[in-house]
């Protein structure tokens, strides 16, 4: 794994994961949000030509605060968190954005699907004894397609809301405006056990 800074992405061919708007970011935005401290990227580069970007993404701190959820919501969000421990928000990591080289999605077997190598990568990081922050859950901000949705899904993420319309009534979007996307978590507490 590499952070991905400046030295990398010039020594790098472009990054193309066939999503313009994850693309510009990784080429535009991602030295800022470093710089202002808002998210950080880190990427990870084939071994034998390490020219070529495989995966990358980003992320910054954030919580579930379950008292903004509806009750329903909110037990499945804490059931396996000891009442006694139970609070009003919980610390979180958010995968801003993430995207796969278009090139390097797919390989022979499911096992070997760089995707999923990286999301478990990204769930065990946050467990390890040597992580410097405590993290509850992994939080994450879908776009609301298939490809994204079911990538997550795949990868044991839940829906913070159960439908669109609560989603949009809990987070003040116009029930007639479309959800540009979905608020999805993990439970980190899955892997420990």
């Amino acid at each position: 794994m590499k952070i991905y800074n400046s030295e990398v992405i010039n020594s790098c061919l472009p990054f193309d994961c066939d999503n313009t708007d994850l693309n510009d970011f990784f080429c535009n935005d991602a030295l800022n949000y470093s710089s202002e401290l808002l998210g950080k990227t880190y990427c990870f580069t084939l071994d034998e030509t390490p020219e070529i970007i495989v995966c990358a993404f980003t992320i910054s701190n954030d919580s579930i605060k379950t008292f903004l959820l509806p009750n329903a919501r909110k037990k499945k969000v804490i059931q396996n968190i000891p009442r006694q421990k139970q609070m009003k928000s919980y610390p979180a990591v958010l995968i801003g954005r993430l995207g796969v080289n278009k090139n390097y999605r797919f390989l022979k077997e499911e096992t070997e699907r760089t995707g999923k190598q990286l999301m478990d990568f990204i769930k065990s990081w946050f467990i390890d004894g040597s992580n410097k922050t405590g993290c509850r859950f992994i939080v994450v901000d879908s776009y609301n397609e298939v490809g994204p949705l079911k990538y997550y899904s795949d990868n044991e993420f839940i829906p913070l809301f159960s439908s669109e319309e609560q989603e949009k009534e809990f987070t003040g979007i116009d029930t007639g405006s479309k959800l540009e996307t979905r608020l999805m978590y993990y439970d980190l507490i899955l892997l420990k056990g």
